[in-house]
């Protein structure tokens, strides 16, 4: 998989914040690669880059038009199909982080392969797996985890990665989602995995390492959701991880997508996911609370964050807003 921005953002006509993380991540996380977004009529979010045509795009040195939705189920709608071949037809390469694959559209190939343009389905992996053996690693891991899906496990993990290499320290963001592939370059998309090997591939992914190094891996999903709890053990026994830290997103009233199951306790996700995680390592532990707090003003979150971290005895704040040197300095 070779990935070659810049970057144009297709955003379509999105409305939901939450539905255009794959744009929204690279843009905020590797900004220089990204030219701008297309929007269609009727889009009522945007990345904060500049709005563009396929043409000024190109124009302006755009070599990829990104597929910048994460959708539930995650389709390619077929209106979008013409807006796609029109970019390949434009001289650019197409990136998709859906579960529809871009080489499975007739449309989509036939114009890729008569512009000789390159498709990347990169929520797919072409790698083989072996299943997990649970073998102690060398180095030190850390794993996002959440009370559920969509509340800031990339970007807490980015922002721990970040914060680690500015002190000085050894450190890897190892992505395990097609948002955080498109930050990094590279990763496996673990949602795509056959269930037997998830956690090899988490294995694979974060091997033997320096003694003094910490792999950073992203969580997916959340052991506390129906539909992707699979994933997220997994995932959690793979990593096989020395701390844990816990995101949150706050004033939430039910699990994504399904009102009828209610948010968890950030107690109840501890419990839970330690005793999951000791298969692995019983030596593990969490580190801290990572809380979504932009819902709230900047002294409610506060004030949230000092309560929680009052009340469960760990560091607590917004990695985005106030930064996670107290986690850093629990590790």
């Amino acid at each position: 998989m070779v990935l070659t921005p810049p970057y144009l953002l297709f955003i379509g006509n999105a409305t939901d914040p939450l539905s255009i993380k794959m744009a929204k991540s690279v843009a905020d996380w590797n900004p220089e690669a990204c030219i701008g977004e297309y929007r269609l009529p009727g889009c009522e979010v945007t990345t904060g880059c500049p709005s563009m045509t396929i043409d000024e795009a190109v124009d302006a040195g755009a070599n990829t038009f990104v597929l910048g939705f994460a959708n539930s189920g995650g389709f390619i709608d077929e209106a979008w199909v013409p807006t796609i071949v029109e970019a390949i037809e434009a001289g650019m390469h197409v990136v998709s982080g859906l579960h529809d694959k871009l080489t499975s559209i007739p449309a989509v190939v036939e114009a890729a392969q008569r512009c000789d343009r390159q498709l990347i389905d990169i929520r797919h992996p072409t790698a083989r797996f072996k299943t997990g053996k649970g073998i102690k690693r060398t180095g030190k891991r850390l794993l996002t985890v959440g009370t559920d899906c969509s509340v800031g496990k990339m970007y807490t993990s980015l922002c721990l990665t970040r914060a680690l290499e500015e002190a000085g320290q050894k450190a890897t963001f190892r992505a395990t989602g097609q948002s955080g592939i498109l930050v990094a370059g590279e990763g496996v998309a673990i949602d795509c995995v056959v269930a037997d090997f998830i956690s090899g591939a988490v294995e694979t992914l974060s091997p033997d390492n320096d003694e003094d190094h910490w792999d950073i891996i992203e969580g997916q999903g959340s052991l506390s959701h129906p539909a992707f709890a699979g994933v997220s053990l997994g995932l959690l026994h793979g990593s096989q991880p020395d701390a844990l830290v816990i995101c949150h997103a706050l004033n939430r009233s039910h699990m994504r997508g399904l009102p009828h199951y209610p948010q968890p306790t950030l107690e109840a996700v501890i419990e839970m996911t330690v005793n999951a995680a000791r298969l692995t390592n019983p030596d593990v532990k969490v580190v801290g609370i990572a809380v979504n707090t932009s819902s709230v003003s900047e002294a409610e979150a506060k004030a949230y964050c000092e309560e929680a971290a009052a009340k469960l005895g760990l560091p607590c704040t917004d990695p985005v807003r106030f930064g996670v040197s107290e986690i850093i300095g629990n590790l």
